[in-house]
């Protein structure tokens, strides 16, 4: 291990936020020199990340990195308490760092031709590494207080963004409606992990696990972490503030956002398997995620049926997909005691839909975001004919939308089918609802796909042409991932999804041990 890699769980989030702080400053010598830093960034950040992963999957057991460690003594009363930060970084958290990874540099370099000649950009950029760093930082901590911090810091910057474009109603309508869920959502969190606190004297994930008795103070505990993370993720019923998010928020932002919503998805997988594990009845908390999932696929695809608003259509989508992560998830905690022998699968499938979901919304984000920019309006019906002058844009967005409906041989099928087969095995009705749920997702992006991009050439759109190559290739290389990831699943399975899953459903106990010793 060298010492980039030993200090790469700090830096992954130390990097953005001192970036996010000079961004401003940096920019003030002109719009390359703030480009030229932005890139820098998350360049460092990706090669971190795929280091630290690396390091972790070779090593097949957690890392811990302290900062502090020393005491601190309270003048008047003598007391003293501990001061530090803990990090610990399994498999499941380096994999999770991959995907932030892959979209924040994906959409940083598409973020530098989208906001060219356009206002504000220095203070997007900043707010956008904010919002890498908190990301990271709720990914790769040993500690619930300090993960409310961060997912705090990604709530802020995230509305921030959101809202970004105060000069259009729509953008500060969902800005404001994302600043009141996410601290709904924070106040959930803050709660329980005040209850926890309150109940065992400790924030460490770790020490708590150890501890947890299964008392009516975790029970409560776990549910409002539920609800709270849920919230975040986008769940549905607590999904209200995703579609305008995803809708109003600018192309690369809306990918990102993405990525946040996978975060607080991860903070919930953590609390079920590693905080509270066996402590609390799985099966019941499984079937729980279970009907969640069910909802959030089912409303996220009919309400995409009815729109034609592209941006909205796209982001009703992005919420189906977050239900397919938690049935397999959910599918995998509901059988973990019960039949193992197929809980694996199912966690494995949850789990690869992640970083294949993060591939192909951001991707059908970025073609979005080209045609909305180029056409000059969201309304499909005042679309057609893109294709003509959008031919690459065109082909991106195809690959994009039938990799996220599941269709051999792209990425999402490769995930999709090991949570069809999962789920199958615990109860036929429950792949029956996924498969349709993604045929009907495939219709609705065909009819988006010739609403936009088919027919003959129009009047109104016969000045449109592909983006410049600043935004083109962010989309190539997603396209690229969605391919490979898509023809090669084996090879991804066995190197990256596996290792996370099995430190997700199987680690509790390396977890705690690696802390605590044992």
């Amino acid at each position: 291990m060298t010492a980039l890699t030993t200090h790469a769980p700090v830096l992954l989030i130390a990097i953005p936020l001192l970036g996010a702080f000079a961004t401003p400053l940096i920019g003030k010598l002109g719009r390359g020199a703030r480009n030229t830093l932005v890139g820098l960034v998350v360049l460092v950040v990706a090669g971190l990340a795929a280091l630290l992963a690396v390091d972790v999957f070779t090593a097949g057991a957690p890392t811990i990195y302290e900062m502090g460690g020393g005491t601190f003594t309270f003048p008047l009363s003598g007391g003293q308490v501990p001061v530090r930060i803990l990090f610990e970084v399994d498999s499941m958290s380096a994999f999770m760092g991959l995907i932030t990874a892959l979209i924040a540099l994906t959409g940083a370099f598409f973020s530098f031709s989208y906001w060219k000649d356009r206002s504000g950009s220095n203070l997007y950029f900043s707010l956008f590494l904010l919002l890498t760093a908190g990301i990271f930082g709720m990914q790769m901590t040993g500690d619930m207080f300090n993960f409310f911090v961060f997912l705090e810091i990604t709530s802020i910057a995230a509305a921030s963004l959101v809202g970004f474009r105060v000069w259009l109603k729509q953008s500060q309508e969902a800005g404001f409606k994302v600043m009141a869920m996410y601290t709904l959502s924070g106040l959930f969190v803050l709660l329980a992990i005040g209850l926890l606190y309150g109940q065992y004297g400790h924030l460490n994930i770790a020490a708590l696990a150890s501890r947890l008795t299964g008392s009516l103070t975790d029970v409560i505990a776990l549910g409002l972490l539920l609800t709270g993370l849920a919230m975040k993720a986008g769940a549905v019923p607590m999904h209200m503030w995703a579609p305008d998010a995803y809708g109003e928020a600018p192309a690369p932002t809306s990918a990102v956002l993405v990525a946040n919503s996978q975060a607080s998805l991860y903070g919930l997988f953590r609390v079920l398997f590693t905080l509270f594990g066996a402590s609390v009845s799985t099966g019941a908390v499984g079937w729980i995620l279970i009907v969640l999932a069910l909802l959030t696929i089912f409303v996220g695809v009919t309400m995409a049926l009815i729109q034609n608003d592209l941006k909205r259509l796209v982001a009703y989508g992005a919420v189906s997909q977050i239900g397919y992560m938690m049935l397999g998830v959910g599918v995998g905690l509901a059988v973990s005691a019960t039949k193992p022998e197929f809980g694996l699968v199912a966690m494995q499938g949850g789990i690869f839909h992640m970083l294949n979901d993060a591939a192909c919304v951001g991707l059908l984000f970025f073609a979005s975001g080209a045609v909305i920019r180029a056409s000059g309006t969201r309304d499909l019906n005042a679309m057609g004919g893109l294709a003509h002058g959008m031919k690459w844009t065109s082909v991106c967005f195809a690959i994009g939308a039938v990799a996220l409906a599941g269709v051999p041989p792209f990425n999402g099928f490769a995930s999709k089918f090991l949570i069809y087969e999962a789920a199958f095995k615990l109860s036929p009705f429950l792949a029956v609802i996924a498969v349709l749920s993604s045929i009907l997702l495939l219709a609705v992006f065909v009819k988006a796909f010739q609403a936009a991009f088919l027919g003959p050439r129009t009047t109104a759109m016969a000045h449109v042409t592909d983006p410049s190559p600043g935004m083109m290739l962010p989309m190539v290389a997603l396209v690229l991932v969605v391919v490979v990831f898509g023809l090669f699943p084996g090879f991804f399975v066995d190197h990256i999804v596996t290792p996370a899953a099995k430190a997700l459903w199987l680690g509790r106990d390396a977890y705690i041990n690696a802390v605590l010793g044992g």
